[in-house]
């Protein structure tokens, strides 16, 4: 069967997703609820999400739900399992290095692994929405590429370097079961932890029981 258009342009196999980005974005948040997050110590976010299997109109829906509850908590990134659901899918809305800003969507998302020669570590400050105001530095290859589905089920993929590398990484690692302060020492996990201990969120959160 002949595979459904795109919602991005693709250009040698990847996704075009530096333009329209304004109007893409708001439309998709108009036509969302924005919902809680998910934050550490709620089980989903500590399990690997399922395939999306099913691309229909309560995928679209996910991903504009998303979108919604991506800019009321003022992120760059959002996994599905940020917002309880059981699935792998993660959007973003975010800046480049450059300050080019990308926006998209990614199904069932696999992050390539890179050639020695691609591995070059840069070591800054992440944070997390599930993570709510916690910050500790991470170092992360500064070049990402994660291959998955859009959500009408064509191919797709996507690339990334410096600040948006970082956020692929991030949100593909939510999917398998992985936040960023897994990947931190002892140390720093717990101090990131006590930020969020003193912190409040400025978005609304699920509590965990």
């Amino acid at each position: 069967m002949a595979q459904q258009e795109t919602d991005e342009q693709i250009n040698d196999g990847f996704v075009v997703d530096t333009e329209d980005c304004e109007a893409r974005e708001l439309a998709h948040r108009e036509r969302g609820t924005s919902r809680p997050i998910t934050v550490v110590g709620n089980p989903v976010l500590h399990r690997e999400c399922k395939d999306v299997t099913e691309f229909g109109d309560e995928l679209a829906q996910l991903i504009d739900d998303m979108f919604a509850s991506q800019r009321t908590a003022e992120g760059v990134g959002l996994a599905a399992n940020q917002i309880g659901v059981d699935l792998k899918v993660f959007v973003y809305d975010c800046l480049d290095d450059e300050g080019v800003r990308h926006v998209g969507h990614v199904i069932n998302p696999v992050l390539q692994d890179l050639p020695a020669d691609r591995r070059h570590l840069d070591d800054s400050n992440e944070g997390c929405l599930s993570v709510p105001t916690a910050y500790a530095s991470l170092a992360r290859p500064d070049y990402a590429e994660v291959h998955g589905k859009d959500m009408h089920g064509n191919d797709i993929k996507v690339r990334g370097t410096g600040y948006f590398a970082r956020c692929l990484q991030h949100e593909t690692d939510h999917l398998y079961g992985f936040l960023y302060i897994d990947k931190l020492s002892k140390r720093d996990r717990k101090d990131a932890l006590r930020q969020m201990s003193e912190g409040t969120p400025r978005y609304p959160v699920v509590p965990n029981d």
